[in-house]
């Protein structure tokens, strides 16, 4: 028995959303590895710079991109659950929005210990 135009039409509409909900998925991956260069950016930027005086200014300077980290890996998830609030899985099983959250949490706990440690050094 052949499909009917209709149920052809729903099967190609299922199938780009879940092609959607897999492309927030790498965007999100994407945005959260973003922010991971922004902390070894930090990093970076204590480890040339360390020896300036006044220390303060690089430690400072790190903990913009520290902050900026921050930032991306909260902006990453929130984007992330709106795309997957608006749509449907189907044929695919998505990550759940409460992974991206701890997800999201644990990067921000790293980049705040990290902000510590250069801040001790």
């Amino acid at each position: 028995m052949s499909k009917s135009s209709n149920d052809m039409a729903e099967d190609r509409t299922d199938w780009a959303e879940d092609r959607t909900l897999l492309a927030s998925e790498r965007t999100f991956a994407g945005w959260m590895r973003t922010g991971m260069a922004a902390i070894a950016i930090a990093l970076g930027l204590k480890a040339i710079f360390g020896d300036i005086e006044p220390t303060w200014l690089a430690k400072a300077v790190a903990t913009v991109f520290i902050c900026l980290a921050i930032g991306i890996f909260w902006s990453a998830r929130q984007n992330a659950c709106k795309a997957h609030a608006r749509l449907d899985e189907h044929k695919t099983e998505a990550h759940s929005t409460q992974r991206m959250t701890i997800l999201a949490t644990v990067m921000s706990l790293g980049a705040v210990l990290t902000g510590v440690c250069l801040w001790m050094l």
